[in-house]
């Protein structure tokens, strides 16, 4: 099926998938194989427009608009954009790999895909499950692990159920997209996941916490509690290859971030050294200062990034408008 502009709705028009087994980019006359009409990169949302007669792509991100290429590839579709050959969409059906001038996104997903390998676990009672393609493994306290083959009863943007049986057990993944907090660790992760085993129902959660984090630059509104002053600017943006980077108040910064089963730490935060008015210096070193501190992080009601340091003390950052 190739994709094309219609009236139909949004959530329609992403359900629709362009059939795996086309043609190569290579040939202009031929299907591009392009999982939806939108993709989340992360917390990069990207539109996709494909000219099936010139074999031309547009990509959509934060009101930019990319006109991009086909270009050979062993499998799936791999675009290049017109005069910049480090911006590079891959998609390989339900996923695609996206680099913006060079910077890596976390994978791009159709509204109806989950990320493999995808990983769910729950407490009291302890379970863990991976899914990597079709082949589900399961482990729980006290039990034997059991790998199974699975498949997808259904998909939609509202999530994924997944079953597998195998000598007596039954087993049921329902997997939506919606921020989830482990119960034991407080870590958050971006989906909620239901387990059925033989009728037994249990709870947790499930996906890459890094998903929540990366793909958005992060505008800090509160450090500390004291707010910001007018018109400055602090921002945080979680690279790949665990780099951070952004603005301190009056110099640059970049640095290193790590997240484990423990939380998020920061690490090896380096500046420039333009000199400011004194306010601004002292609240860019009050930032980093409590930046150094951060042990775990947690996602608002409104969407907010909040970074917690053992202390007590907060930092409160949203989503860029894409203002400078």
């Amino acid at each position: 099926m190739i994709l094309h502009k219609t009236g139909l709705s949004m959530a329609a028009a992403a359900a629709l998938v362009l059939s795996a087994g086309c043609a190569s980019t290579g040939d202009h006359n031929g299907p591009a194989e392009l999982a939806a009409t939108r993709m989340h990169c992360g917390q990069t949302v990207i539109d996709l427009d494909y000219t099936p007669s010139t074999g031309l792509l547009a990509l959509t991100h934060g009101g930019t608009r990319i006109l991009m290429t086909p270009s050979e590839s062993a499998s799936g579709a791999r675009f290049v954009a017109s005069g910049d050959a480090r911006t590079v969409f891959w998609s390989k059906g339900q996923t695609a790999t996206l680099s913006l001038n060079g910077e890596a996104l976390p994978e791009c997903l159709a509204p109806d895909a989950i990320e493999s390998p995808f990983i769910a676990k729950g407490n009291e009672p302890f379970w863990h499950i991976s899914l990597v393609g079709n082949e589900l493994t399961l482990s729980r306290m006290g039990e034997a692990t059991e790998t199974l083959r699975s498949r997808v009863t259904e998909q939609s943007e509202t999530g994924q159920t997944i079953v597998a049986e195998r000598d007596g057990l039954k087993l049921r993944v329902d997997v939506a997209p919606q921020l989830c907090t482990d119960s034991m660790s407080g870590m958050p992760h971006p989906n909620q996941v239901r387990l059925a085993v033989n009728g037994e129902q249990l709870a947790g959660c499930g996906g890459d916490p890094e998903r929540l984090l990366r793909g958005a630059e992060w505008v800090v509104e509160d450090i500390g509690g004291g707010g910001i002053i007018d018109s400055s600017r602090v921002t945080i943006e979680f690279l790949d290859d665990n780099r951070v980077a952004g603005r301190g108040s009056c110099n640059r910064y970049m640095g290193s971030w790590n997240l484990s089963g423990e939380g998020l730490s920061f690490s090896r935060i380096a500046g420039t050294l333009m000199a400011c008015a004194p306010a601004l210096m002292e609240q860019e070193q009050r930032f980093l200062d409590l930046m150094a501190e951060v042990n775990r992080f947690s996602i608002g009601p409104h969407g907010e990034l909040i970074l917690s340091t053992t202390g007590g003390d907060n930092l409160r950052a949203f989503q860029s408008s894409g203002k400078p």
